[in-house]
């Protein structure tokens, strides 16, 4: 079926689409995994910056530029391989987990850290987290 303002789940994305079109790169599936890319970097970032986990040393400048380009640089064609990656896990954040291992592999400083991405997390850790950066985003 078409997508139409009769077809439309909401209103939001029917009557009302041309009012919230902005905020479809915010709010849509692409905006939510957008923004659980972004917590798991900061979250391996911070990491590498604590003292206390000498199994995560501090990264390289050129590690946190590459990181960093992961979610300045993050596409539809991201958020479709992770969609991609979720058809065989059937769990949404861990595709994302797995898409940020995809992207930094070949990189030997990142991939020695890799098994951090996510570490001592939970979905709702993260997903709590990209919600509140959506909310922000959109104000």
């Amino acid at each position: 079926m078409e997508l139409t303002t009769l077809t439309a789940i909401s209103p939001i994305d029917g009557r009302y689409a041309d009012k919230t079109a902005g905020l479809r790169p915010i709010f849509s599936e692409y905006g939510l995994i957008r923004h659980r890319v972004q917590v798991e970097v900061c979250w391996l970032q911070a990491l590498a910056r604590h003292p206390g986990i000498p199994e995560v040393p501090p990264l390289s400048a050129s590690a946190i530029h590459i990181l960093n380009g992961l979610v300045e640089n993050f596409a539809l064609a991201d958020a479709q391989r992770v969609k991609n990656i979720e058809r065989t896990t059937n769990h949404d954040v861990k595709a994302v987990e797995y898409l940020l291992k995809e992207r930094i592999a070949g990189n030997a400083e990142l991939e020695a850290v890799s098994e951090f991405i996510h570490f001592a997390c939970t979905s709702e850790d993260i997903n709590n987290l990209a919600y509140a950066l959506m909310l922000r985003e959109a104000r």
